[in-house]
């Protein structure tokens, strides 16, 4: 008897997701799914509404309005939501909703620790959709309660496969020390399979900014101030922009 009501209510849970999550529902529906899971509070139920971030509907002023409610809606709930929002970024496509509850919800340890855990199933290299790296990259870039922690975590991706990432991993050191940052981006730039004049401008202004000295590659990062990269030059030891 008991193992037959819990199976009802699983299979209640999982219409009133699939109702919620449904992009081709009307708005009134998805909204009235979304409040039954904010009331049932469960694990399943936090997790059902966390997959409400990984449909996009036709309406994108009413997609908006509903994830960001739910974002509020998980904020209020506090530190519980971790759990089912970690099942749920394990697997997500995307990541950026999900990212500002965990910086709402978590404490800094917390919230290394999660991103830990993507970026380990999200190492720098071939990926066939960067998509998540990038959410947590963009978002390590403005989470400034994380520095200097997350300087250490995104230089790696300033040698990733995918253009936009690495592009993504310098703005998220630029405003690292020197020390930290100088060497690991001026290795980037002088990388031989390195084809991409926007990244290579992009740490350019990096090093020229923080005056990291170039040492004895200078005369190899000359040959590369041509195209994007051409504004810039090599004066004193250190790049400087005209």
């Amino acid at each position: 008897m008991v193992f037959g009501l819990f199976s009802s209510k699983e299979k209640n849970l999982q219409k009133l997701i699939g109702k919620a999550t449904n992009k081709l529902a009307q708005q009134a529906d998805r909204w009235a799914a979304l409040e039954k899971l904010r009331e049932d509070g469960s694990d399943d139920a936090i997790f059902g509404l966390c997959k409400r971030f990984a449909i996009t509907s036709g309406n994108m002023v009413e997609d908006g309005q509903e994830k960001t409610w739910v974002v509020d809606v998980l904020v209020a709930k506090g530190p519980s939501v971790l759990p089912p929002l970690r099942r749920f970024m394990k697997n997500a496509a995307q990541l950026a909703y999900a990212l500002q509850v965990l910086e709402r919800v978590a404490t800094k340890e917390q919230a290394l620790e999660a991103v830990d855990a993507i970026l380990a199933d999200e190492p720098p290299g071939y990926a066939r959709d960067p998509e998540r790296k990038l959410d947590v990259i963009r978002w390590m870039t403005e989470w400034k309660a994380g520095r200097p922690e997350t300087f250490d975590r995104l230089l790696p991706y300033v040698a990733d496969f995918d253009q936009n990432v690495r592009v993504a991993a310098v703005d998220g050191v630029a405003e690292a020390e020197a020390s930290l940052v100088g060497q690991p981006l001026l290795d980037a730039f002088l990388r031989p399979e390195e084809e991409s004049g926007r990244f290579r401008r992009r740490v350019a202004e990096v090093l020229a900014a923080k005056k990291v000295p170039l040492g004895d590659k200078a005369s190899a990062v000359t040959p590369h101030l041509v195209g994007p990269v051409a504004g810039f030059s090599v004066d004193g030891g250190v790049l400087v922009q005209r």
